[in-house]
């Protein structure tokens, strides 16, 4: 073995133990649809400046989600009830004491000076207890939350070794404090201090350091706030302060454990559609590429333990719609495998003397570059959704870009390590037909010698797609879009029955009544809870019928216009995450290629959204949270085949920078389809079997991602590459650089240093 090789095989085995020590000790956070949580009904009350109404009420929703967001309740859902009341989900918290009182207070800060105490309070003055419990005198307020900006918890070794609160000011905030502690910084005792107060309650009355001037003050636009904090109290102030004041108080009024929205049955058969899947995938995939193909599908496996591992690690929480950046990440790290295999496979053509070893090295090495621009682009989107986006989008983007991660060691470390130490061990089977590495097959070769020139009529693959897009559009104007009950709010009915029903049941009865996407979960001991949208009386009736047709009986206890959990700012806040990761990825490509490729790879990608969304228009499907996931998940597939289409044509062409580049992109893309054909069946194993077996609630996503990956394989080759040809036209940018074609002499062990 090399000393690569030997250096990429410790690294995995150290990377597989790691991931075996995580998933073993630390169980998964599982969603509110897996696992159920914790449901609390606040109820905002009026102010002496402010009125509880639906607008002041749908503000405290918005601070209420970022609160929530800092205390590291992934994935929660907020909605709201008639004008006055919210409704909060928790997954996963079965012990909601912190997350309570978290989401209850007002969180009205405010920084007072200390003056001294004569036992008789002026106006403006107020008598109150500091954090010891003795009394002090405090002056007006001179500051409010309004200038104070972000807001972190952190350990101070200077501080005791206790924990303090980071505070950045923002506007006028960081003069007020510097004049604050100024005037501070002139008083003696008692006096020389600042007393920050929360809801009427000092927390913390810190004095101002005799290294600070008297007339100075502390300046830099920032603060410590210290105490007798533990990490979790520091920590939940930090939060209180980073989401902001409630514009209203609010009151608990409710407060209950629910079960998840997704039954027992559904949650089995989705993981036996998943298991059914990469099973098909595997075998598939072993088909194909024989024994380098099973080794494959060994590292496959292995990617599925390092993800989960990843999950638990970092403590993210585990939903279904989150499934499908693991989704997504599985196609990348077969199309890795894939991508490596059919260049392993070129070198052996071109060289039948190379061994397989050799091939292979070549090839890990030779797809580097497509591998690395893919999941740099996916990388993007996610990251970017994960640090702009929040709720289930920002879900997704934690969940993909561990799966993007995880499938790069998967594939080009495990999979690596053990077809190199295959071909070392057995050099004549892996070189032979039954290693997979034979050479080309004969659609390979028919594709090289007698392919058609598909680039030859560029204009007409591009109008055809414009003509796509248009009858998408078309419907998508016309019939309108079904937006589900996370985006459009709909109604809440509580029913409880003469006996009890399992929830299995339930759903199944209220599918039978005709609402086969209504959300049914238990809610308190043996009640069951409806949510659905447009729901009118006529329809309720219906329900209450098959409810009490299972249970010997049913009475509505509860009946409530309910508002959107993915609210206004979620929204914008979404589109304007995608927004930048396509910005992002358009910028990237350019860099990486050439400002033609990148629009034509972006246009493909807003081809495949267009015509996926106008689908699901034309066909009256809802548009919800597993949709947008659905959605997110067919970006990341349309960039990834068209980089992979790109880099060979980059290639190609920097090889031959004077041939005519219509031929060299025609050329490009035929050499890349069987590979493209390899990825997309391995990645429609896995979504046909999420279609047939996963039930309501993956069947939408599946058919989506199923319809994503049949346009996207076609809009990378009649989409972005013809519309590249095209925009070559008008470009002055010099072809790329080629490399030097003398032959560069390998050896077996040259297996180059790409970990």
């Amino acid at each position: 073995m090399t000393r690569a090789n030997l250096v990429r095989a410790v690294l995995a085995l150290a990377v597989l133990a790691t991931s075996f020590y995580f998933a073993w000790s630390k169980p998964a956070r599982l969603g509110l649809d897996l696992r159920g949580g914790t449901q609390i009904v606040l109820e905002t009350q009026d102010s002496p400046t402010v009125k509880a109404d639906r607008e002041s009420t749908d503000r405290a929703r918005e601070v209420l989600h970022r609160r929530i967001d800092a205390l590291g309740v992934a994935e929660s859902s907020i909605t709201r009830s008639g004008d006055r009341r919210l409704i909060v989900e928790l997954p996963d918290v079965q012990d909601p004491t912190r997350a309570v009182e978290a989401v209850g207070k007002t969180a009205q800060l405010t920084a007072h000076p200390v003056l001294p105490n004569t036992g008789k309070a002026e106006k403006g003055q107020q008598l109150i207890p500091d954090e010891s419990g003795q009394q002090i005198l405090i002056g007006p307020a001179a500051l409010t939350g309004d200038g104070i900006g972000k807001a972190s918890a952190s350990y101070d070794p200077q501080n005791l070794g206790g924990w303090a609160v980071n505070v950045d000011f923002k506007g006028e905030g960081g003069k007020t404090w510097e004049k604050l502690t100024a005037k501070a910084a002139c008083a003696v005792g008692d006096e020389r201090r600042i007393a920050i107060v929360l809801d009427g309650k000092v927390i913390s009355s810190p004095q101002v350091t005799q290294s600070v001037p008297c007339g100075v003050g502390i300046t830099g636009g920032s603060t410590q706030i210290t105490g007798d904090f533990s990490a979790g109290e520091a920590k939940d102030l930090a939060a209180l302060i980073q989401g902001g004041s409630l514009p209203v108080p609010v009151k608990i009024i409710e407060q209950r454990v629910v079960g998840p929205t997704l039954g027992d049955e559904a949650i089995d058969a989705s993981a036996k559609a998943a298991v059914i899947g990469i099973i098909l995938t595997g075998l598939f995939i072993v088909a194909v590429y024989r024994i380098a193909g099973f080794l494959a599908t060994a590292a496959l496996a292995c990617y599925a333990l390092i993800s989960y591992a990843a999950l638990v690690a970092i403590g993210a929480t585990l939903t279904l719609p989150g499934l499908a950046g693991f989704v997504l990440a599985i196609g990348m790290a077969i199309d890795a495998n894939v991508l490596a295999f059919e260049r392993a496979r070129e070198e052996r053509a071109a060289v039948r003397s190379r061994s397989a070893r050799n091939a292979l090295a070549i090839g890990f090495n030779k797809a580097w570059s497509a591998i690395a621009d893919s999941a740099v682009t996916t990388l993007l989107a996610g990251g970017l959704l994960f640090w702009l986006a929040s709720g289930p989008v920002r879900g997704f983007g934690v969940t993909l870009t561990i799966g993007v991660l995880a499938s790069l060691v998967s594939a080009m470390l495990i999979s690596r390590v053990l077809t190199d130490a295959a071909a070392a061990r057995m050099p004549k089977i892996m070189k032979g037909r039954a290693g997979g590495l034979g050479g080309a097959g004969r659609i390979r070769n028919w594709l090289e010698t007698s392919g058609p020139d598909i680039m030859k009529r560029s204009p007409m693959w591009v109008g055809i797609s414009a003509v796509a897009v248009i009858l998408a559009m078309t419907g998508i104007f016309t019939r309108g879009l079904n937006y589900g009950v996370e985006f459009t709010g709909g109604r809440l009915v509580e029913y409880s029955t003469s006996r009890p029903v399992d929830i299995d049941k339930a759903r199944a009865a209220v599918a039978d009544a005709g609402f086969p996407r209504a959300v049914v979960q238990t809610s308190g001991q043996d009640d069951i809870s409806v949510r659905t949208s447009d729901l009118t009386n006529e329809e309720e009736k219906r329900i209450r019928d098959a409810l009490a047709k299972a249970g010997g009986g049913a009475a509505k206890e509860r009946d409530e216009l309910i508002g959107p959990s993915l609210g206004s700012e979620l929204r914008k806040k979404a589109l304007i995450a995608l927004g930048i990761a396509l910005l992002a990825q358009l910028a990237y490509l350019t860099i990486r290629f050439r400002w033609t490729f990148a629009t034509g790879s972006v246009v493909a990608m807003f081809h495949d959204i267009a015509i996926v969304t106008g689908i699901f228009a034309w066909l009256g499907k809802p548009i919800d949270g597993v949709f947008l996931a659905a959605l997110l998940t067919i970006i990341g597939y349309s960039v990834n085949d068209s980089v992979v289409v790109f880099d060979r044509v980059r290639e190609m062409w920097g090889l031959n920078p004077k041939g005519r580049f219509a031929d060299i992109a025609n050329r490009g893309t035929l050499q890349t389809v069987p590979r493209t054909i390899n990825t997309g069946m391995g990645a429609l194993f896995i979504l046909a079997a999420l279609a047939v077996l996963g039930g309501d609630s993956l069947t939408d996503f599946a058919i989506a991602l199923l319809i994503g990956i049949v346009v996207g394989t076609y809009s990378s080759v009649f989409t972005a590459t013809p519309i590249a040809v095209v925009l070559e036209r008008f470009a002055k940018t010099p072809p790329p650089q080629g490399r030097s074609k003398k032959p560069v002499r390998r050896t077996a062990d040259s297996s180059g240093a790409v970990v």
